[in-house]
């Protein structure tokens, strides 16, 4: 864990350095973004992603709801809010985009309003954790969550089940908060995995991440193909 900070940080330098191969990534259609942040964190830590997105054509958001504190009932009344407004905004389903904890949000909202949601991609989320956190999978934040655990009026129950939408889950080995292994879907036609290699705090603005995050959002709406299918026809 003593190591994610200077390793994000090298990834956020390493995306500006990238930026004009990131610029080349497919175009998006306009279609609604939400960007969900992770653990203790607010939108301030998808800032240079949004931005990203939104230079590619995408109407990228961020949550506006603060701090990411956990399934308070502010956070997940706010959650299905964002996605009624921004489906009613546009007249079409949005994408959800979730980093570690967010991605967790990102599948339940996928399961409770399927027919507004367009696809789901998680960002070293631990969709697989079971809802104590112990054993093998625990985790390195897993002490402070517990230690806000009054606040959460709500419990978002991380679920491996499969979603009713495509999506994509984006992990990295060398995670030093959650174990990879529970950042993984068990792949089908409509569920994908993609490993890059970096940190789990550097994932939203790690080059190869936001790549792939252009090419998953820039799919014709009902027209989704797994990454690796796509990358060989290229």
């Amino acid at each position: 864990m003593g190591l994610e900070a200077p390793r994000a940080t090298v990834e956020l330098a390493m995306l500006a350095a990238a930026a004009p191969a990131v610029v080349l990534a497919p175009r998006g259609d306009g279609h609604t973004v939400l960007v969900l942040p992770g653990f203790m964190t607010n939108d301030l830590s998808t800032l240079a992603l949004r931005v990203v997105l939104r230079g590619l054509g995408h109407d990228a958001r961020g949550w506006g709801l603060g701090t990411n504190l956990g399934p308070t009932s502010s956070i997940v009344d706010g959650l299905l809010h964002l996605v009624d407004d921004a489906w009613r905004d546009s007249g079409r389903p949005v994408s959800l985009l979730g980093i570690s904890l967010g991605g967790v949000y990102a599948r339940q909202l996928a399961i409770r309003k399927p027919e507004r949601v367009r696809q789901v991609i998680t960002l070293g989320s631990p969709f697989r954790l079971p809802t104590t956190y112990s054993g093998p999978h625990i985790t390195n934040a897993s002490s402070l969550y517990r230690m806000l655990g009054a606040l959460h009026e709500r419990p978002v129950t991380p679920s491996e089940a499969p979603l009713p939408v495509p999506n994509t889950a984006i992990y990295t080995r060398t995670d030093g908060i959650v174990p990879w292994e529970s950042c993984v879907n068990v792949e089908d036609e409509l569920s994908e995995n993609v490993e890059v290699f970096g940190s789990h705090c550097g994932l939203a603005h790690h080059p190869m991440s936001v790549r792939v995050v252009a090419d998953r959002l820039a799919q014709p709406e009902g027209k989704w193909m797994p990454f690796r299918v796509r990358a060989a026809a290229a």
